[in-house]
């Protein structure tokens, strides 16, 4: 048997890179170049040892959960001995991840004959499993296994900072409430320029029942000054509300958007309640979030001087609180 000594160096010491850049990236740590190529190349010494007979002694738990403190020391440093329990814990679980993928790519593509052909059967009548995974196979579906684990985590922080911007929003019109999840946005910017109202977007379909029945499906490509044009006072008992918000989209010209006056717009956040009477609905005829994790884009004034006011009323020591909070 020919076993290029080399070869494996050089993976193992990719591989050690890979495990120490994710567990800095989980740990949201920047990584010093050489600590962290000094790290990878001492991982990959003690893989090429296993080839030394004089070194078979170092093959054992406690030595090799003592390489794996010193390569994290080495990249990390010490900086406490909490900070660096969680660096360790982190660090064994992505290995523990890489390992199970190989495992359970290598078995999902293996077939009937191949798996029972490594089961085989001691003398005190137990099982044991021939396990022989190629070279190149576990190069590639351990660097395979990591992107897909960074990417499970990424979509997952992006979902936990989405769900600090998520809010319930309750538009109430006469007898009529429509509920929905609504989703702060810093950067909106959208006011009614007579009334210099903020306007909070919200999906039509919301509203769908309630517009008139020639408006169903016509608000996303049809401009609304022409839907308007088209109302009776019999079509629409709420056309009095209706305003026109001009706006300009990206790579776009100026154009309307149809909103409603509400009589008042509740916005719960962070156990936090406000309310206000100053507010336009903009009707969207799309969807705003394609995995349907919000209906309505909450404009950030509405939060704000909410919150103003609510400071103001606790500095100046009053006992009742203003209108637009709750």
């Amino acid at each position: 048997m020919v076993v290029y000594v080399d070869l494996i160096f050089l993976t193992n010491l990719c591989i050690d890179g890979a495990l120490i850049g994710l567990t800095a990236w989980m740990r949201k740590t920047k990584l010093v170049w050489w600590r962290w190529l000094l790290s990878a190349i001492v991982g990959a010494l003690y893989v090429v040892m296993m080839f030394v007979p004089e070194f078979d002694f170092m093959f054992t738990f406690l030595i090799k959960f003592g390489l794996s403190l010193v390569m994290l020391s080495i990249a990390f440093g010490f900086k406490g001995l909490q900070a660096f329990m969680r660096t360790l814990g982190t660090f064994y679980v992505i290995n523990f991840v890489a390992a199970g993928g190989i495992l359970g790519v290598h078995y999902m593509l293996q077939s009937s004959g191949e798996l029972f052909n490594g089961i085989w059967f001691t003398a005190s009548g137990g099982m044991s499993f021939d396990l022989k995974i190629a070279f190149w196979f576990t190069f590639v579906v351990f660097f395979a296994v990591l992107f897909l684990f960074k990417a499970v985590q990424s979509s997952k922080r992006k979902t936990d900072r989405m769900t600090t911007y998520l809010g319930k929003v309750e538009v109430f019109i006469d007898e009529v409430t429509i509920s929905c999840t609504g989703l702060l946005d810093t950067g909106n910017q959208l006011t009614d320029p007579l009334s210099r109202m903020p306007v909070m977007v919200m999906e039509v379909s919301l509203w769908q029942d309630m517009l008139p029945a020639a408006w169903k499906g016509r608000l996303k490509d049809e401009a609304p000054d022409n839907l308007i044009m088209e109302l009776d006072q019999e079509d629409f008992h709420w056309q009095d509300r209706l305003r026109l918000v001009p706006y300009r989209g990206i790579n776009k010209g100026t154009a309307f958007m149809l909103a409603m006056k509400p009589d008042r717009v509740k916005v719960t956040m962070d156990e936090m309640c406000y309310e206000t009477t100053k507010v336009l609905i903009g009707l969207d005829g799309g969807v705003l979030s394609s995995d349907g994790k919000y209906q309505a884009v909450i404009h950030p004034e509405l939060v704000q001087d909410a919150a103003s006011a609510q400071s103001t009323a606790i500095s100046a020591g009053a006992t009742e609180k203003p209108l637009n909070v709750v």
